[in-house]
């Protein structure tokens, strides 16, 4: 393809350094562990073996009694010092294989551990099979089911979706009020934290709505004799509690215990795995701070931050070599996650010396991206330099892959889409207003009818019902007018139909963009925002990024039969495409979010949607969150500092995760990244995002960690010296560093107690205003200054 299309620094980086890793020492343990050392002999079958471990990993290996915290950074080999040392401690240490636990979050990690463990020098089948590596969820069910727990395990997502499905019509509810995957979310997370469903909160009606269908959801589990994966880990933490003896027994038992992947534990299975290591606490914790990004699932970067608190004595092992990359894409990984602030301060180091350099393109929309993509692709694999199975594109929100999936699907390209599988257009947010364009071509599509009645507050199933009988009597050409004979038919809501019988017939003579245009602005965002079950399980702001991707769709095509045509033929490729309960990759190009891939890895890597407003997302950012927050009472003027901290916080909270996703999508590549930021997103210019424009200017000149945003710094929790071992000798910092600054126009409250202050808005779109009301307590904000990190 067009080499030119692709940049070595992204569009308005500051110079033209690039990002790059310092090279580590290839020390290992042929080095570093002596003949003389009384171990000597099991890292010489590890060598043996092609096992060769560098200083921190032989510290954390060798590592006997007392918590330890292992820092492991992306691509470090924590799995090979987990295996390690377990093999360590029953063939060294001569511990039992019935007294050790490890613990991880995936079935398909724990069989690998259990695997490499067996393999290992010096360990034996009967030691292998006798020792515990499960998930969480298996080793608890497993100690339930010992217990005498018989309830059958409730699992199948589908059964799951039907089940709440019919629960809402039970209640009266439209059967799509509240997405199940969004409901089963909110109770997981609720059992999580340890409450239960009746401690939810209702102080609104979509509250109480979620309330009580998730309380007929649990009792229909309870009268099935069914209980869910989340159930496990909160019937077993209730037990543990209640019955101190069985407590000691698994104390007892379970003398080591080791837990992968730290960093996305949550509360409860924390807490079960603090209770398990007691009183003992040779706990092993292997983790990333800089790869949390799973605090919708109840994930705190705190836990690990905060290690040293609750056991004093801990020891942490920064494990700072990159196995995986090249010096190029760990600096820019680098370069993005220093920015951060709340985290332990590590600088990863490249085992290669060599390496490609990460490669930036700007197309100008999502569908240009997805063009230049593709073709790279194909030209990469008809040449047999590549094969599609080395291909993966990640996203930070699934509505970013519209343009890709759809290119892929038409050009016949061989994909895994390792998200829902489901097209823009099926969606439930879309397709009424699809099937508003679809009734403008064809009044007496029923299907369409149906799908459109919600929009008008009307039910469903009595709708239908309805128009189906007065048919029967006298067709229409237009079958929705039958809606104005329906018992109990409200004034306004007669009014309300004709106004829509009338937009849908003027909807043929627009073309698709305008028509999504008007659907939305007479009614649709309306409906949409107004809408307290939407509200609260979806964020606002992923509501209207998902119809303005619609929008961006449609501007393709001229005539509404066209677009629709379109959407059929790419509908149903996608249903031709969906292989059932095949997870495995094969020679495909894999889709998947960034949350999805987080300890993948593969040759090379697209991360596409790198401008501002998609990474990081525009929920996110300090202006949208502000336009989300409800506008205070007229009559209230001030509120509290504490709650004004407390939401400040949030924002720096929510944007250093996206740094920390942005970080983890980078650090996935092995040999090839390319990295795509838009020109353009919803209809308006996106910059690149800062996420990547501020690794080159740390590269330019290197620099601490930011202190947090408008003034807030975090405690950092202070490591000993001599307990601290990593690489490069790069510890936890505990003191203020240098920042570099640059002055930026903002909005900053005068309100006495309140911190408030917002950023103008690009382009002098504010520079008319001489105020504008604070998003925190409504009072007002003047122009002035402000100095923040770069």
């Amino acid at each position: 393809m067009n080499k030119l299309l692709f940049h070595n620094i992204p569009l308005g980086a500051s110079g033209e350094h690039i990002p790059q890793a310092k090279v580590a020492s290839a020390r290992t343990s042929r080095e570093t562990v002596l003949p003389g050392d009384s171990d000597a002999a099991y890292f010489r079958r590890l060598e043996a073996g092609g096992i060769l471990l560098n200083p921190p990993q032989i510290s954390a290996v060798r590592h006997h009694l007392g918590p330890l915290l292992t820092l492991a950074g992306a691509g470090s080999g924590k799995t090979s010092v987990l295996i390690c040392r377990t093999g360590y401690l029953l063939s060294v240490r001569g511990i039992a294989p019935g007294r050790l636990l490890l613990l991880t979050f995936s079935s398909k990690a724990a069989a690998e551990m259990r695997e490499r463990i067996a393999l290992l020098p010096g360990v034996n089948e009967g030691d292998a099979a006798r020792l515990t590596a499960r998930t969480f969820h298996s080793f608890f069910l497993y100690f339930l089911r010992r217990q005498g727990l018989r309830q059958d395990i409730f699992h199948e997502t589908r059964r799951q979706h039907i089940l709440l499905k019919q629960i809402m019509r039970e209640l009266g509810l439209p059967k799509d009020a509240y997405p199940p995957e969004n409901l089963l979310s909110l109770l997981s997370a609720c059992k999580m934290n340890m409450g239960l469903p009746e401690h939810l909160p209702e102080t609104t009606e979509a509250e109480k709505e979620i309330k009580a269908i998730l309380a007929l959801y649990e009792q229909w589990k309870t009268d099935h004799f069914k209980i869910d994966f989340d159930d496990v880990l909160l019937l077993a933490y209730r037990m543990l509690r209640e019955q101190p003896a069985l407590l000691r027994e698994l104390q007892q038992q379970y003398q080591y215990v080791m837990v992968d992947e730290f960093q996305d534990t949550n509360a409860l299975q924390y807490e079960l795995v603090k209770m398990v290591a007691a009183p003992q606490d040779n706990l092993m914790v292997v983790g990333d701070d800089d790869q949390t990004i799973y605090s919708f699932n109840g994930a705190r970067s705190e836990f690990i931050l905060e290690f040293e608190k609750l056991y004093p004595q801990a020891k942490v092992i920064t494990l700072d070599i990159n196995y995986r990359s090249g010096p190029a894409i760990i600096g820019l990984g680098n370069g993005i996650i220093r920015h951060n602030s709340r985290r332990r301060a590590k600088t990863l180091q490249a085992a290669h010396s060599s390496g490609l350099p990460p490669r930036y393109l700007r197309p100008q929309t999502a569908d240009d991206e997805a063009a230049q993509i593709v073709e790279h692709i194909e030209h990469e694999t008809q040449s047999g330099a590549r094969e599609y199975r080395d291909f993966a594109l990640l996203y930070r929100a699934t509505s970013s892959n519209r343009a890709v999936l759809e290119l892929l699907l038409l050009r016949d390209i061989p994909y895994i889409d390792y998200g829902e599988g489901q097209l823009l257009y099926e969606h439930w947010l879309i397709s009424p207003v699809l099937d508003h364009l679809r009734l403008s071509l064809n009044r007496r599509d029923f299907a369409a009818m149906e799908n459109i009645l919600p929009t008008l507050y009307m039910n469903r199933d009595k709708g239908m019902e309805h128009i189906r009988r007065m048919e029967a009597v006298q067709a229409k050409q237009g079958p929705l007018i039958h809606l104005l004979s329906l018992p109990g038919m409200e004034d306004f809501k007669a009014v309300k139909l004709r106004e829509r019988l009338d937009l849908i017939r003027g909807l043929r003579e627009l073309t698709p963009v305008q028509a999504i245009r008007q659907i939305r602005t007479v009614f649709y965002d309306y409906f949409i925002e107004g809408s307290e079950r939407h509200q609260a399980t979806l964020h606002r702001e992923t509501l209207k990024e998902m119809l303005d991707e619609l929008e961006a769709s449609a501007e393709r095509f001229a005539t509404i039969p066209l677009f629709l045509e379109f959407i059929g033929n790419v509908t149903e490729r996608n249903e031709q495409n969906r292989q059932p309960g095949l997870k495995e990759q094969g020679n495909r190009v894999a889709l998947m979010t960034i949350h999805k891939s987080k300890g993948l890895e593969f040759p090379v890597v697209f991360l596409i949607g790198a401008s501002e407003g998609i990474l990081p997302h525009s929920s996110a950012l300090e202006d949208d969150r502000a336009k989300d927050r409800k506008p205070a009472k007229a009559s209230v003027k001030v509120i509290s500092a504490s709650a004004a901290r407390a939401a400040a916080e949030a924002g720096i909270a929510a944007l250093e995760e996206e740094r920390r996703l942005a970080y983890v999508a980078v650090t996935r590549a092995k040999e090839e990244l390319f990295i795509s930021s838009p020109a353009r997103h919803r209809g308006k210019k996106a910059e690149v995002s800062r996420f990547m424009l501020a690794a080159f200017r740390s590269a330019a000149r290197p620099q601490a960690p930011a202190p947090a945003a408008g003034g807030i710094s975090a405690a950092r929790t202070p490591v000993t010296r001599s307990n601290h071992v990593s690489a490069s000798g790069a510890g936890l910092r505990s003191g203020p560093a240098a920042v570099r600054t640059h002055t930026v126009p903002i909005w900053k409250c005068t309100g006495k107690a309140c911190p408030g202050w917002t950023r103008k808005k690009a382009g002098g779109a504010e520079d008319h205003l001489a105020s504008k009301p604070c998003p925190l307590c409504s009072s007002p904000m003047e122009s002035g200054t402000r100095d923040v990190p770069v």
